[in-house]
């Protein structure tokens, strides 16, 4: 699925995590057996913890209620969506493995163990270092950042692709931005039956939206310097 282009810097598998649960509008739980979806209901402090705002007849509520220690295990999941429409719109599946209690009529939530799930695998990650992890600066305005790039600069999208190296463009049907973080822009190279993702850094990570502004500019002044390269739209012998 992947494609040729190196790998530039990126986010480390904690910060990821954080990410995704500072991302994340919806989870869902397992605790005693039962399994519960909720949007909207959860919150994040600043060591990680989760806290959980459901109803009080819910099956949660019970199991925390009803545990033999008064502390229920429990796993809760986050899924990383890509805010574009793309296919396999899941970049990363988030578990959290832990103990729930009772915290002023809310559930908190203390992590015991954290696996990270990305197409290249799953990873654990360590709890202190969960813990001490910051989410990506960009995180929650990520999503308006990339449909807004996608819908209203498809012009940029397209010169960006100077930077790609030609075999990846090879048979491409479609190029979107698929992720941005404080290292750089993800592009997603479609073709008719299959997809690889390329990364472009940035000269140095952006901390806010008005440097990351200008990471792309220089991103794009590099690329109008390069050499023009059409998309190949037709059908490659091993894109199956």
């Amino acid at each position: 699925m992947g494609d040729t282009q190196d790998w530039a810097a990126g986010p480390g598998a904690a910060e990821r995590a954080r990410s995704v649960l500072a991302a994340a509008w919806s989870c869902a739980v397992t605790a005693e057996g039962a399994r519960e979806e909720y949007i909207g209901a959860h919150s994040v402090t600043e060591d990680g913890g989760v806290l959980l705002d459901v109803p009080e007849d819910s099956a949660l509520h019970t199991a925390a209620l009803c545990a033999p220690r008064g502390e229920p295990s429990a796993v809760l999941e986050f899924a990383d969506v890509a805010p574009v429409p793309v296919r396999q719109r899941i970049r990363a599946r988030l578990w959290i493995a832990g103990w729930l209690s009772q915290d002023a009529g809310s559930l908190q939530f203390r992590p015991t163990r954290v696996v990270l799930r990305l197409p290249s695998g799953a990873q654990v990650v360590g709890l202190e270092e969960f813990a001490a992890a910051r989410p990506d600066p960009l995180a929650l305005a990520e999503a308006q950042l990339l449909t807004h790039l996608a819908d209203a600069h498809p012009d940029a999208v397209e010169r960006l692709t100077r930077l790609v190296r030609p075999e990846s463009l090879h048979a491409a049907t479609r190029v979107v931005p698929v992720a941005v973080d404080r290292h750089g822009l993800t592009l997603r190279i479609e073709r008719t039956r299959a997809h690889g993702d390329v990364r472009l850094a940035f000269h140095t990570p952006a901390d806010d939206v008005s440097q990351l502004t200008e990471r792309m500019h220089a991103l794009l002044t590099q690329a109008a310097a390069a050499c023009p390269r059409a998309l190949q739209r037709h059908r490659a012998d091993g894109d199956r």
